[in-house]
């Protein structure tokens, strides 16, 4: 049984960071994309970041780059979200999920999800 476990939310004033984990188990994801979105207050959810866990390549988000990294541990069977220079507008449930797809971005294209962590960002 596929299980994402995500951790790391919390509350941080502006400017500052937080390093988001998502634990993975229940079967090998080195052939798999891993994907971070997110859903603020009355929005729809949106994707934030990707990583092919086999060979490392990754894809973000406009609203990600250059502030964000995706980033895995085989070892732990973990992948991370380190999220730099946070504003008030990345406050937001995020939440890790699993694709077939190579840098998937498209929330469909996901077949197993997380239950998410809160994050929010004060001004």
């Amino acid at each position: 049984q596929v299980q994402l476990v995500e951790s790391g939310g919390g509350w941080v004033q502006a400017g500052g960071s937080l390093r988001l984990s998502c634990a993975a188990s229940g079967r090998t994801f080195t052939g798999y994309t891993m994907g971070w979105f997110r859903q603020a207050p009355g929005k729809e959810r949106e994707f934030v970041a990707a990583i092919f866990w086999m060979l490392g390549n990754t894809y973000y988000a406009d609203s990600a780059k250059g502030r964000f990294t995706i980033s895995t541990d085989n070892a732990k069977n973990t992948v991370y979200l380190q999220m730099n220079s946070l504003k008030p507008e990345d406050t937001a449930i995020y939440y890790c999920a699993s694709s077939r797809v190579f840098l998937q971005s498209r929330e469909s294209g996901y077949d197993y999800w997380g239950q998410g962590t809160q994050v929010t960002v004060s001004s």
